[in-house]
């Protein structure tokens, strides 16, 4: 890759890893609900004015903005809301890679390599360590919606790979848009009118700009150059890049928000994203393979996969 590229493939991931740090600074002025209704929203207007129809299908269109838009972020918000911190989870979405691959094979009848198998096993011993070491700073039922999403997110994986998207800034404008509309339903039914009209006109400056970042630097800019990088390189050149975003989730989160760093996170960590890596470096062709951070945090399955 040329140095500028590579400072770019840096930079996004550097941009999806301090997302979880601005999750969490989102989540102390709005519900999980109304905070993923903001950020879709935002990014979906005007965005879809400007890049067109849709590139793919409706129907794989609608599939990844309800199963990664809808799902999976509201639970990875609801999860951080919780009580399960930043930069962990950040190693805890990672389970997608497990959870992927199981759809994967299920849905698509794919037929995963050793490597790939080995690399998910790898994963998966990383993030028993983690689970291991539950307690009242880490509730176990905010892990659980964590690893919940994993799972939405590993079903927008397949998703994604059916959909086969070439223009990335076209797709993810389309599915935040196609998102928005079940959030804001969800926000208002279970938050409810009053609380959302309230909070909307007490938003201060910082919350504005958590809106804004997740929805206009880790969803648009980060998946408009990705999606660059992708098609300039290939996939298997680029989508290693992703295994940086949750260790600048993890140093963001300690330099930010004074989040511990213990061994066993460190240790469990390193099992996952060096499962990860094991699996990606094992593909030779399209299929699914490392999964990047999508809106935040967001997977890389041919095309792409967070916070």
């Amino acid at each position: 890759m040329k140095p500028r590229d590579l400072a770019l493939a840096i930079l996004v991931t550097a941009i999806w890893g301090v997302n979880f740090v601005v999750i969490h600074i989102g989540l102390d002025s709005m519900s999980p609900l109304l905070f993923c209704a903001l950020r879709f929203g935002v990014a979906a207007l005007p965005a879809v004015l400007l890049v067109g129809r849709p590139k793919v299908p409706w129907r794989w269109v609608i599939a990844t903005g309800v199963a990664l838009g809808v799902v999976k972020f509201s639970l990875l918000f609801a999860g951080m809301a919780a009580g399960l911190p930043s930069g962990l989870s950040a190693l805890v979405l990672q389970s997608q890679v497990v959870f992927t691959l199981v759809f994967a094979t299920v849905l698509l009848h794919d037929r995963p390599g050793p490597r790939r198998v080995a690399g998910v096993v790898l994963a998966g011993a990383g993030i028993v360590l983690i689970a291991t070491q539950l307690g009242l700073d880490r509730p176990l039922g905010a892990f659980l919606l964590v690893v919940a999403a994993g799972a939405a997110w590993g079903l927008a994986n397949v998703a994604m790979r059916k959909a086969s998207a070439t223009d990335m800034l076209n797709f993810m404008a389309w599915v935040s848009a196609v998102a928005t509309p079940p959030l804001i339903v969800l926000t208002l039914s279970i938050d409810g009118p009053a609380y959302v009209w309230h909070t909307l006109k007490g938003l201060d400056l910082t919350a504005i700009g958590a809106i804004a970042y997740i929805a206009y630097l880790s969803t648009l800019l980060g998946f408009g150059v990705w999606g660059r990088l992708i098609a300039r390189y290939g996939a298997g050149t680029v989508a290693p890049f992703a295994a940086l975003a949750p260790v600048f989730a993890i140093l963001s989160s300690a330099v930010f928000l004074q989040e511990r760093i213990h061994w066993y996170d460190l240790a469990g960590g390193a099992a996952i994203l060096g499962g990860v890596l094991l699996g990606a470096t094992g593909v030779r062709k399209p299929g699914v393979g490392l999964d990047l951070p999508a809106a935040a945090e967001h997977a890389s399955l041919r095309p792409i996969s967070r916070v």
